[in-house]
């Protein structure tokens, strides 16, 4: 090395920032922002439960209505099934040959000894009739 002293840069000067204005002491303080209650939303809240409780038990009541009365209509058409089947049965008893023949007996009627039969187009009588007696 030489025997010359050695000397460092001389530091440089900090560029100078502008100093920011000082602040006031006094500042606009504004109302402390109010919390919303939540009463209102819990109110909400339970009115809707509340109706949706008593939606389903309106709704299971009439159901469970409905389901009385077509119990009542099926017992009702059971019964009336059975009224047709029988008046059915009575109406075919009725229609027998034996039972018309009763019947008609009983109600003056007498049977035909011959039969005869009328031929429109032409107006000739087919068969013997016979009075009846």
């Amino acid at each position: 090395m030489s025997a010359l002293p050695q000397f460092a840069p001389a530091p440089r000067p900090a560029p100078q920032r502008a100093t920011p204005a000082p602040r006031p002491r006094l500042r606009v303080v504004h109302a402390p922002a109010h919390e919303r209650t939540r009463v209102p939303f819990v109110l909400l809240c339970m009115s809707i439960l509340a109706a949706a409780l008593l939606g389903a038990l309106l709704l299971n009541t009439s159901m469970a209505r409905g389901a009385y009365e077509a119990h009542d209509l099926t017992r009702q058409l059971a019964s009336l099934a059975r009224d047709e089947q029988g008046l059915s049965t009575a109406l075919d008893a009725k229609a027998s040959p034996a039972e018309l023949a009763a019947a008609a007996q009983a109600l003056g009627m007498v049977p035909a000894p011959g039969l005869a039969f009328l031929r429109l187009s032409d107006g000739a009588v087919l068969g013997t009739p016979a009075a009846a007696h």
